[in-house]
């Protein structure tokens, strides 16, 4: 993953995404969709390949993905396996028309293990513009997402639907799983309702949240959002010590009065001879 800061640079972000599948799943049919980026290699040739890249826009950042659709023949394994080092994200991508495809799903995910253990994955159901010829179930493609732990989409390439939905997706786990998250979260547009919290937790200590006359859902909330932002610590460092410190000054005030003791006996040095103590 590479992240560009120079502004000659048209991205921020710099992913490659592999798309496996067998064959005649739609692979083609989903890098075809994508109007924008080039379809040249930059390696010059593509054999086997097929290669498109796109730009997408999450939180503010341009990311530009590197797609490349690798061939579910067997005679081309040993190209998939060359390139998918340096893989940050795997769409797996099965027909929803071909119950057999999904089955192979599988055997991909052993290559991935294999070859890319550890990346990202999203599970892909194409071709849902055929649904009446539905093979694999909705129900079903979700269960297995569950149990693989990945994010499952039904995508159509026909109607451009969840194409773009899918990819940001990916790219959104990759950066998070990367820790880029960072980068961008200065930017995010805050709602009215954090913008509420964070006025009230910046001025009010988290221990005097309970006093405020609010309802009991919205004072557990803004505990959970001091708590979670660290604005609390941040903005009252201090301030809730004097607080405390200056209602402990007026509890004693109030309590307690100065007592004034008259001297026991004049003083030495005194020229009076006659002082009274009354």
């Amino acid at each position: 993953m590479n992240h560009r800061s120079s502004p000659a640079k048209a991205y921020d972000f710099l992913l490659k995404f592999l798309l496996v599948g067998d064959s005649d799943v739609g692979k083609g049919e989903i890098l075809a969709s994508l109007q924008d980026g080039s379809s040249e290699s930059p390696y010059g040739y593509n054999m086997g390949i097929d290669y498109k890249t796109t730009t997408i826009l999450l939180d503010g950042r341009r990311v530009k993905l590197q797609l490349w659709d690798t061939s579910g023949q067997g005679r081309f394994c040993t190209i998939f396996r060359s390139y998918s080092r340096g893989a940050q994200g795997v769409i797996l991508v099965y027909d929803i028309t071909n119950r057999w495809s999904f089955d192979g799903i599988d055997r991909w995910i052993k290559e991935i293990d294999e070859h890319a253990p550890g990346v990202p994955k999203i599970l892909v159901g194409n071709r849902l513009h055929l649904a009446y010829k539905r093979q694999v179930t909705t129900e079903h493609a979700q269960a297995f997402a569950e149990r693989l732990g990945v994010t499952f989409f039904e995508v159509s390439p026909l109607c451009n639907f969840n194409i773009t939905e899918s990819f940001t997706e990916l790219a959104r786990i990759v950066l998070m799983r990367h820790g880029m998250e960072r980068l961008w979260r200065p930017n995010k547009v805050l709602s009215l309702q954090d913008l509420c919290c964070r006025s009230i937790v910046s001025c009010t200590p988290v221990h005097l949240v309970d006093k405020l006359p609010l309802p009991i859902a919205l004072k557990s909330h803004l505990k959970s959002f001091s708590m979670a932002n660290g604005l609390n610590a941040r903005m009252m460092h201090g301030r809730s010590y004097s607080v405390i410190a200056s209602s402990a000054k007026k509890r004693n005030g109030t309590k307690k009065s100065k007592i004034i003791y008259p001297p026991l006996s004049p003083s030495q040095n005194c020229a009076r001879t006659s002082c009274k103590i009354s």
